[in-house]
């Protein structure tokens, strides 16, 4: 069954008292947020929680899940979607469905998307949505809560993992990033190049409210929030798995290959799927049901491991990387080129 809820976030001009981080990461990929002063605001966020097969109780999960019917024995996956998308989609209602097999499943609309209100700020603001997510999450009993996104929603969940690594009341346990940029103002394709176009112009704001039925914020970034590459060495100890087509049309292959290099030796993989294009449209059954399997055997880890090690590694997180410069359309950098300087071994299916 789906329980539908709604929470109030913190709107395009203030955040509200659990604020995702430092002032510094805020800002908008391609789009914008209100500048500085503007008004406080709050709006609606979506919000659904899919319990069938895990915690309902009688013979579908007895037969399926014997002994994990305590919600603190159970893992809860919150699916962070792609810009234009939401949680009517039918391919986030797929992957819902297939996550649902193995765990408990919170999926959500950001902001200016779908039946939440405010404005899109296309990657910015959204850590607050997610967090907002999390931990509604949490309040089910869940003891570990692992987020999943898909290209803006993936950017999202590594930035959340970041500046929320020690909120135990909103923090993720697993970060699963599927086609997600590294770095901000990519123009290196022509869907991009598009992209930018609808976000940045003003009638193709227009085409993005009407057409795509996203409502997207008028402001640019300011100040420009922290790349994922960079977000990315302050998750460890918290597993990634970065997931990317080698068909896909937006973001080439230097991307994931960068954000797998970012990471904290051992604390990422990278899967290149053969044929993938973009995000959850292109991500069929058996990958994500590939996703479900890597994201029970990290969570069954975590529990072997328990809290003592996640402590520990905190201690000895790595600083940030250095990234690539704003408003360039990002050069080669760090992981470009067929595996070059990763480290971590590409997985291809």
């Amino acid at each position: 069954m789906y329980e539908p809820c709604t929470a109030d976030v913190a709107g395009d001009g203030a955040a509200d008292g659990a604020s995702p981080g430092p002032p510094a990461d805020r800002g908008n990929p391609v789009g914008g947020i209100a500048p500085a002063g503007a008004a406080p605001s709050t709006h609606r966020t979506d919000l659904t929680h899919r319990t069938d097969r895990v915690h309902r109780t009688g013979p579908t999960e007895g037969a399926d899940h014997p002994h994990r019917s305590d919600p603190a024995d159970r893992t809860v996956v919150v699916i962070a979607h792609g810009f234009t998308g939401s949680v009517d989609r039918p391919a986030i209602r797929q992957a819902a469905a297939v996550f649902a097999r193995g765990a408990a499943v919170v999926t959500f609309s950001f902001r200016g998307h779908g039946a939440s209100g405010g404005r899109s700020t296309v990657g910015d603001r959204e850590v607050l949505d997610l967090a907002a997510a999390v931990r509604w999450a949490r309040t089910f009993g869940h003891r570990r809560v692992v987020t999943i996104g898909f290209s803006m929603g993936g950017s999202v969940v590594v930035r959340h993992a970041a500046l929320y690594r020690d909120r135990p009341d909103a923090r993720t346990d697993a970060v699963v990033s599927v086609s997600s940029p590294a770095r901000w103002y990519y123009r290196g394709t022509a869907p991009m190049r598009r992209l930018h176009w609808v976000v940045t112009r003003p009638f193709g704001r227009v085409v993005g409210r009407v057409g795509l039925h996203t409502r997207i914020h008028q402001y640019d970034w300011d100040p420009v929030p922290l790349p994922p590459v960079d977000a990315v060495p302050l998750i460890a100890p918290v597993p990634l798995l970065v997931v990317h087509g080698d068909r896909d049309p937006y973001f080439p292959l230097d991307h994931p290959r960068m954000l797998a290099a970012a990471a904290a030796e051992g604390a990422a993989e990278l899967w290149i799927e053969p044929g993938m294009g973009h995000a959850e449209n292109a991500a069929e059954e058996p990958l994500l049901a590939r996703i479900a399997a890597w994201v029970t055997e990290r969570a069954d880890a975590d529990a072997d491991a328990g809290t003592d090690d996640r402590a520990a590694g905190r201690a000895d997180r790595a600083a940030p990387g250095a990234g690539t410069a704003p408003g360039g359309d990002g050069g080669a950098g760090p992981g470009a080129g067929p595996g070059a300087g990763t480290g971590v071994p590409e997985r291809r299916q």
